[in-house]
């Protein structure tokens, strides 16, 4: 029995859990009001699955939004696997829970950023819940459309993956 309560995994799990239960009520009931999500994940980890020419263009993370347009995402005790649509090219992904490094709601100002210690596989995540995410842009940035209005039923938006990384504090 260890002599100490590991707080960092527990908050690491409990955190874990809030994203599978409001992904799991997005493929239930849709995307409520102006909610949208900025998930940044790890490309590399072992079960990632993406499309070859997606993890050669990001080898090492990438960032996915979930707002207009996607479709079958369901949702498990390990991970969520949806289509994203990529310039009118549906595309499948599965992200596991522990590949995802930041997930965002810029809706309500909702962020959760999780931090790996670099070196020492055995040691737990480490992870920051943050009530102000990281600055999410305001204008369009290189790879992100200026947002839209919600489309008809019948349209197909594309969805959009984004680089997060100059807004990132060091």
């Amino acid at each position: 029995m260890n002599s100490t309560i590991d707080y960092g995994n527990l908050m690491h799990r409990a955190m874990r859990s809030l994203i599978q239960n409001v992904l799991t009520d997005v493929s239930d009931n849709g995307l409520p009001g102006e909610h949208h999500f900025f998930i940044t994940f790890d490309t590399m980890h072992p079960d990632v699955e993406i499309a070859d020419w997606l993890s050669d263009r990001y080898p090492n993370e990438m960032t996915v939004v979930i707002q207009h347009w996607f479709d079958n995402l369901d949702v498990t005790d390990e991970g969520f696997s949806i289509t994203l649509n990529f310039g009118e090219n549906p595309e499948p992904l599965y992200i596991p829970y522990d590949a995802i490094q930041t997930f965002v709601d810029p809706s309500v100002e909702f962020g959760l950023r999780f931090e790996t210690q670099d070196g020492d596989e055995d040691a737990p995540d480490g992870l920051s819940a943050v009530t102000e995410p990281d600055p999410v842009p305001e204008a369009p940035m290189e790879e992100m459309a200026e947002p839209e209005p919600a489309p008809e039923p019948e349209e197909r938006k594309e969805a959009e993956v984004v680089s997060l990384d100059q807004f990132r504090k060091t």
